[in-house]
């Protein structure tokens, strides 16, 4: 199967019926392949509904096997055909127009965002220029990839040159659809490699809102940017496996992220992984307690507790340890629950109908096997309609717990206590999770000592959730492989070619 990127015919008839729509339809979320909009749907449609009233927001096509594999052809074609692979300052022009588009567009694409998964609107807002920040960031650093120069001898000169790694399956999650698309797609384009990218089910309009802002870039060759649709597993199973993927840029649950690192290694493809977190956050006996609870509440609570980097355990020295209990109970139970677009709601619905019954089965679980202080329940009378559930915060000892051990994703927070710096230490690194913690000291010297000591790709002092463009994040241990954000993100989308030049004579 070739697609022709020039005159965007298709020799195979198999495929050629899929590339036809320039424009995409304004009632549903299509495939874009090769600069086109595709409505077809071999595996039928799907919708998209809002968690907060359990109404359809639209429809989208679900892609299949074959769709995919069109999709990385025209992604392999635009890399080996066009000059997008070689060609920094057309990069860097595509990523500023890129940033300038979406934040022309920012009001509405926040608006849909918290509607389509439930983000507080003030978060989706931060989002989306979070996802702007990324896109700019990026758009000068592909002007600034250098490779070095070595004399080994005399005449002789070994080039280390920095190259494109070619195709990346970008595999985007539900909880931040456009920033983290943005954070995998703007390095990799950035580098000058090609994209295929698969949105999450619950999140098809905001993917294909966000890729309708590249279609609109007339500098950017067709097929650089590509998108297929799926609610299952064939999608991500080609893009995991197909023989002209490269790298795979992957943001989900460990779970998912070991399945297609399996899958990866029978081709020795390249993995970028950002898997799951158990945040702690460690309060020493000197914090200011005021302000410790207002971080943990906020951090806890942000995008309703379904984030990697979410504060899902705190950790208090003995002495303050029920003093920050009765704040964070308080706290917990003052907050506000409803409709994500109202203003001064403080905790919008979970993504959807089946998290909602799983966080209320971990929370059922959770009175009979540890010590809850406030329960979480669904509330009724206007909300019933929506995914909601209310905070839930229980106190436990056994680290070994699979309350500890597990990622609930929702708004679920332990309590636990500690003696000692040391203790503190051990008890947050006790689980398999290593993505994100925080401490909490006006002491510096102990903080960065806590700091160091802990086994986490990030550390936040005095605060937490604090993400930018500029500075890497990632996971250690289960929590995944390779760091995005950053210079270091640029690393997974870059090849280094050896070239080695010896004098005649």
């Amino acid at each position: 199967m070739k697609l022709d990127m020039v005159n965007m015919d298709v020799e195979s008839t198999s495929i050629s019926r899929f590339i036809r729509k320039r424009i995409m339809p304004e009632s549903i979320a299509s495939h874009y392949i090769a600069g086109n909009w595709i409505a077809d749907a071999p595996n039928g449609f799907d919708e998209s509904i809002n968690p907060a009233n359990g109404q359809s927001l639209g429809r989208f096509p679900l892609g299949s096997d074959q769709l995919a594999s069109a999709a990385v052809l025209a992604a392999r074609q635009a890399f080996e055909q066009t000059a997008w692979a070689c060609d920094p300052n057309l990069r860097s022009r595509v990523l500023f127009e890129f940033a300038d588009r979406m934040e022309a567009n920012k009001e509405r694409l926040a608006r849909l965002l918290s509607s389509e998964n439930g983000k507080l609107l003030v978060q989706a807002t931060h989002e989306i220029s979070a996802a702007v920040s990324e896109a700019r960031y990026y758009g000068g650093v592909a002007r600034n990839i250098f490779g070095r120069v070595r004399e080994t001898g005399p005449g002789n000169m070994s080039i280390l040159a920095r190259e494109p790694a070619g195709v990346v399956s970008v595999i985007v999650p539900w909880n931040a659809p456009a920033t983290l698309l943005v954070r995998s797609a703007a390095p990799a384009l950035a580098a000058g490699c090609c994209l295929v990218i698969k949105p999450a089910p619950q999140t098809p309009l905001t993917n294909a809102r966000v890729i309708s802002l590249f279609d609109g870039i007339e500098c950017l060759p067709k097929g650089v940017v590509n998108s297929v649709n799926e609610c299952g597993i064939e999608v991500g199973s080609t893009l995991s496996t197909h023989p002209d993927i490269d790298v795979i840029s992957f943001t989900g649950s460990s779970e998912t992220g070991k399945k297609i690192m399996a899958n990866a290694a029978a081709s020795v493809k390249r993995v970028s992984l950002e898997l799951g977190g158990k945040a702690p956050a460690i309060v020493f006996g000197e914090a200011d307690l005021e302000k410790a609870t207002r971080e943990i509440v906020r951090a806890s609570l942000t995008l309703n507790g379904q984030m990697c980097t979410s504060i899902s355990r705190v950790l208090a020295q003995d002495e303050i340890a029920l003093a920050l209990e009765d704040r964070l109970n308080e706290a917990f139970k003052r907050v506000v629950l409803g409709d994500p677009l109202d203003p001064g709601v403080q905790l919008g619905p979970l993504i959807d109908r089946a998290n909602q019954e799983r966080v209320l089965g971990i929370i059922n679980r959770a009175r009979h096997e540890s010590e809850l202080i406030l329960e979480g329940s669904a509330p009724g009378g206007r909300l019933s309609g929506g995914c909601y559930v209310s905070p839930t915060l229980f106190r436990i000892d056994d680290t070994d717990h699979w309350l500890v051990q597990g990622e609930l994703f929702g708004p679920i927070v332990s309590l636990e206590s500690f003696e000692d710096e040391n203790e503190a230490v051990a008890k947050a690194n006790a689980t398999r999770f290593g993505l994100a913690a925080s401490v909490y000291t006006p002491h510096i010297n102990r903080a960065m000592g806590v700091a160091r000591r802990l086994k986490f790709g990030t550390v936040w002092l005095n605060s937490h959730n604090r993400l930018f463009a500029e500075a890497e994040t990632g996971g250690y241990r289960e929590s995944g492989i390779g760091r995005l954000h950053g210079l270091e993100a640029m690393h997974d989308f870059l090849e280094t070619k050896h070239i080695y030049l010896e004098a005649d004579g």
